[in-house]
């Protein structure tokens, strides 16, 4: 069982960029989920996690756009970026906007790990478990939580609030998760339950190992 304070609520790219339906980097199905994730993170300062706002944003330039979205993004008013006319397109979306106390990390690729300071800041959070949120599943979703993994961290996927461009690709990426390790569950069960039901594997493995060591 993880206690509310050991584990980080990550918001993952919920911006006007790639939420907006006129912006040519909108993930389908991510307006959608904008009222549920305003739930959760209600629950979530209520319960006093550290939360995590998790963005992107580009140079003006260009010049750290990933190279395979480089000409969309060129061709298509350079979201994210201070060269977009629509000024707002890097900002979170008004429910989910970050309050004092809350944490900001700007991502340079789609793992909110890759290149940022999010691991040390955890650690010295103390945090052990993240739940993540966002879009886009297969992408910003999934490389942070298999980074995570690899970190050692227990790790929490709320379902519906993340979203990818068809529910096929949606349901086969929650599953890979699922297979992996990490714990998928809904928002309603963290509207209940907060973070109680996900299993403290990490800390399971640990204790194994220790037992295991002092055997001798």
């Amino acid at each position: 069982m993880i206690s509310p304070k050991q584990a980080a609520l990550l918001i993952i790219d919920m911006q006007y960029g790639f939420v907006e339906p006129s912006s040519p980097l909108c993930i389908k199905g991510a307006a959608d989920t904008v009222e549920t994730c305003a739930a959760v993170l209600a629950k979530a300062r209520e319960l006093q996690m550290p939360i995590v706002h998790v963005t992107r944003e580009y140079a003006a330039d260009g010049s750290d756009v990933e190279a395979v979205r480089y000409a969309v993004w060129a061709a298509d008013g350079k979201p994210l970026s201070a060269a977009c006319e629509n000024l707002s397109s890097g900002n979170e979306v008004a429910p989910l906007a970050p309050i004092d106390g809350e944490y900001r990390i700007t991502k340079p690729r789609f793992s909110a790990f890759f290149a940022t300071k999010l691991d040390l800041l955890l650690r010295r959070l103390g945090v052990t478990c993240v739940v993540l949120m966002g879009t886009t599943t297969p992408n910003c979703i999934r490389t942070t939580c298999y980074d995570a993994l690899s970190l050692d961290y227990n790790v929490a996927v709320l379902e519906d609030c993340t979203s990818s461009r068809t529910p096929e690709v949606q349901a086969a990426n929650i599953d890979d998760m699922r297979t992996i390790g990490a714990h998928i569950f809904s928002s309603d069960e963290f509207l209940d339950h907060g973070t109680t039901l996900v299993p403290d594997v990490v800390n399971d493995v640990r204790a194994e190992m220790v037992e295991f060591a002092n055997e001798d």
